[in-house]
């Protein structure tokens, strides 16, 4: 009994017929072709999550300016202007909370920043590495 397919002894790369090489490089290819969009599409989700990470820090921060500002405003204002005038609290208080606003803002321009591009780079050079292999068998298949 043999180890070819068909209960044939199995046959050298040499005695390969071309068209039984061709379909096996389609169906290789394939497979390649399905695992790298597999792993592009896992890269892209992990970028996709720290893209929201780093939103949703941006949009809490400018919802922090918002409410907890806003809320807090009156009180500052009312204890400061125990201290000082009226508008020079006013003025104290909402530089500050501009402050934290523009921390917690670049905070999470840096969160974004960190996941850009939205190229799937390990999958891209993973393809890249995979052609050059390819074209060096093929090169060194036709010198022999």
């Amino acid at each position: 009994m043999g180890d070819g397919a068909d209960g044939s002894p199995p046959k050298s790369a040499a005695e390969t017929p071309t068209s039984e090489l061709v379909q096996r490089a389609a169906e290789q290819i394939s497979r390649l072709v399905r695992q790298e969009l597999t792993a592009a599409r896992a890269e892209m989700t992990a970028k996709g999550k720290r893209v929201g990470v780093g939103a949703g820090l941006f949009g809490g921060g400018g919802a922090l300016a918002l409410y907890g500002g806003g809320a807090l405003v009156a009180a500052f204002v009312l204890v400061l202007g125990e201290v000082m005038p009226a508008w020079v609290a006013a003025l104290v208080v909402g530089v500050v909370l501009l402050v934290i606003a523009g921390l917690l803002a670049l905070s999470g321009k840096k969160r974004v920043s960190k996941a850009m591009p939205p190229v799937p780079k390990a999958a891209v050079d993973s393809v890249r590495a995979d052609a050059d292999v390819v074209r060096d068998a093929a090169k060194n298949r036709g010198r022999g």
